[in-house]
């Protein structure tokens, strides 16, 4: 199989391209981080689209790169949005696949490259990533979302890191050893630039699946804190906004507690045991807990689709 030219598939902005050069400085300088994240995979908690709504929201960017989105997306899978307004069409939400400079609040630069992820050419679009990689001299690669887990939001939110950098994330337990998921447009950029031997971080966080369909500030506030501690950035703003965020959702979610939903109650009472126990077993150096007795998967399905209904008919 041959491969096409990945420079085909993203065109460099030239002022932005100038003005992140210039950022970066020379090539005594240490080199920014790039953070990625790519809308349509898995993404419990919109763990990763929060983070990325506090990272560009309000905060001063330079477009570096843009990918070509009509080569990438599949549009008739994800519809564009578009506007009709009385007897015409009067908008359309173009797709779009950017690479931007941004700067904490000590003025250090950094990337961020979010957008669709890329349907097709999954192979050229990871060697294209590699290129922008290699051209700005990124000295790190981030990326983050969340996975929904057997975990009660009582606790505290972990995390699995992964990539050739997860040392910069410590005190995480491996969950297991090895398992084959479906691959994402991400975790292939991720293998491809740790296989050209630059380095990678991943970050994702465990949400509980019961409020896996809906937002889990939680979720966010604690990868950006991994994120900020692994690469030394400085994001006051966005650390703020997602910890009021998520004390607002943690006293939704007791309310709903208090209100007297048995089954919901006897839900995060269970999980709670079983993360206790798993936890007391890793402290006592021992993978085997007391068996904790839960609810069915078929109970679990109601009690959660009930909560998230009702959450949605609250919003």
């Amino acid at each position: 199989m041959t491969l096409r030219d990945p420079q085909e598939l993203y065109a460099w902005d030239p002022r932005g391209l100038e003005q992140a050069e210039q950022a970066i400085g020379g090539p005594d300088s240490a080199g920014p981080v790039l953070l990625y994240y790519f809308d349509g995979f898995i993404d419990a908690g919109e763990t990763g689209s929060q983070l990325i709504e506090e990272l560009l929201e309000g905060r001063e960017r330079v477009t570096v790169a843009r990918f070509d989105h009509d080569r990438l997306i599949d549009y008739r899978a994800r519809r564009p949005p578009m506007t009709f307004r009385r007897d015409r069409w009067s908008a359309y939400e173009t797709p779009a696949l950017e690479l931007v400079l941004l700067h904490d609040a000590t003025r250090q630069p950094f990337l961020v490259l979010s957008g669709p992820e890329p349907d097709v050419e999954w192979e050229a679009f990871a060697a294209a990533v590699r290129q922008i990689a290699e051209r700005l001299r990124v000295r790190l690669a981030v990326s983050f979302h969340g996975i929904p887990m057997g975990v009660p939001h009582t606790r505290p939110v972990g995390l699995t890191p992964h990539g050739n950098r997860s040392d910069l994330v410590p005190g995480q337990r491996n969950l297991f050893e090895e398992a084959q998921v479906p691959g994402s447009a991400g975790a292939l950029v991720e293998l491809r630039l740790s296989e050209a031997g630059r380095d990678v971080l991943g970050v994702a966080a465990h949400v509980p699946h019961y409020i896996a369909r809906s937002r889990y500030p939680d979720a966010a506030l604690v990868v950006l804190e991994a994120i900020t501690a692994a690469t030394g950035l400085v994001l006051p703003e966005a650390v703020h906004a997602l910890r009021s965020r998520a004390v607002k959702t943690q006293d939704e979610i007791e309310r709903e507690l208090a209100e007297g939903d048995s089954e919901l109650v006897a839900v995060v009472r269970g999980l709670e045991q079983q993360y206790d126990a798993l936890a007391g077993a890793a402290t006592r150096g021992s993978l085997v807990a007391e068996p904790v007795e839960l609810p069915s998967a078929e109970e679990l399905g109601e009690v959660f689709e009930r909560f998230l209904a009702e959450r949605e008919d609250d919003d």
